[in-house]
């Protein structure tokens, strides 16, 4: 038996993320253009370093409380009522090792080892990776892609609920594709949720990058006390903070004790010198969050401008979260593709492939950089296109 092996099925099969692989092969190519990744390419204010800082100075370096601490889980709840108009106390909050974290945890406790959870595919490929190495079945519900354009059937997911369904995730706006649904949409979601008595675990960390005006619809405009939602944020987008690995869920104060246990048997918490810089970001943060929509608008408008110009390009401007997902004519083989466009131009695209069923003839961009990179990246891809 050989080392591998004699790990547990559900680690061995824990996937390779097609990203990741990607950017192994490119990350140190010179002229490179990295939009491969979910992040823009400004780093982490100075204000909000400084407060992480002053924390370490402060001595901020033992155990800390594992919800969070007091200031900034009520700094959330304020930002909800800011941005959401939603009434939250502290005790709705719960601060977390990065988003993923919390969608982790958040699956082991709303589904058993060999239980059902249904996603909306193409998705992005972590959600699909953490309901598998927990145990749980993935079903993926496809959006219809049609004249540029990705939208729901509520009756797909209403078809594909069993009697071992216990969740939904749902990521709007999303991530590769941009779909961001609709009042009528999420409506539709919650009536399904509440007549199966099931889960509903809402990832709203793009809900401020929503290109129509306005942050996007959530489930926090139509719910009704006593239904079963969290949700997952993160720091990561709003703030420029990808590499802190801080996020949040909001979710009911009844379940706070086994969120609670669930953090201690995971990270113990975040570092509070990380949640002193994280509170000054949620605090005092949002013109940066302002600045990162309007750098992602703008850079929106030029890559996809300038690759639809091609007329090669079927996909239209995505309505919200921070990517192109293109479908180019010609190209089929994702992964193959990536790696050639990164070989002869030098501009890191994730595959399609990596985000699972219906992504395949697909290529991602984040758009959330500088204009100028942005402009050289879609010349660069216009003229790999014309070659094909």
């Amino acid at each position: 038996m050989t080392l591998i092996s004699s790990l547990s099925r559900r680690a061995q099969d824990a996937p390779e993320s097609g990203i990741v692989e990607i950017i192994n092969y490119g990350r140190d190519r010179d002229r490179l253009l990295p939009l491969w990744a979910g992040e823009g390419d400004l780093p982490t204010p100075q204000f909000i370093r400084d407060a992480a800082k002053a924390g370490l100075d402060n001595g901020e370096t033992f155990y800390t409380h594992q919800r969070g601490i007091p200031p900034l889980r009520a700094a959330i709840a304020d930002y909800y009522a800011r941005h959401f108009g939603a009434r939250l106390s502290p005790e709705h909050v719960y601060v977390t090792g990065s988003g993923m974290h919390a969608i982790k945890i958040m699956v082991e406790a709303m589904t058993e080892p060999g239980d059902e959870a249904i996603y909306f595919t193409p998705a992005w490929p972590n959600i699909a990776a953490a309901l598998g190495v927990s145990g749980a079945r993935k079903v993926g519900v496809p959006l219809e892609f049609a004249d540029g354009r990705w939208n729901l059937d509520p009756a797909r997911v209403e078809a594909a609920i069993t009697e071992k369904t216990r969740m939904i995730f749902v990521n709007t706006p999303a991530n590769p594709t941009g779909w961001t649904a609709s009042l009528a949409d999420l409506s539709a979601l919650l009536e399904i949720a509440r007549r199966h008595g099931i889960w509903i675990l809402a990832d709203e960390i793009y809900a401020l990058y929503h290109f129509a005006g306005g942050r996007a619809p959530s489930f926090l405009d139509i719910m009704e006390e006593g239904d079963r939602i969290v949700f997952i944020n993160s720091f990561s987008k709003n703030w420029s903070m990808t590499g802190w690995r801080v996020g949040w869920l909001v979710a009911p104060p009844e379940i706070g004790d086994t969120i609670e246990n669930l953090v201690q048997y995971t990270t113990s918490g975040v570092a509070q010198f990380m949640q002193q810089g994280a509170l000054a970001a949620i605090r005092d943060g949002d013109p940066v969050i302002a600045e990162n929509y309007e750098r992602a608008r703008i850079g929106r408008d030029i890559f996809c401008d300038r690759l639809l110009a091609t007329n090669r390009v079927e996909t239209l401007k995505p309505d919200g979260a921070l990517y192109a997902f293109l479908k180019v004519d010609g190209l089929t083989d994702s992964r193959r593709a990536a790696l050639d466009i990164l070989d002869k131009t030098g501009v890191g695209l994730a595959p399609g492939s990596a985000f699972g069923p219906g992504g395949e003839p697909f290529l991602r961009a984040c758009f959330l950089r500088n204009a100028d990179q942005l402009e050289d990246a879609a010349e660069r891809l216009a003229d790999y296109i014309a070659g094909i």
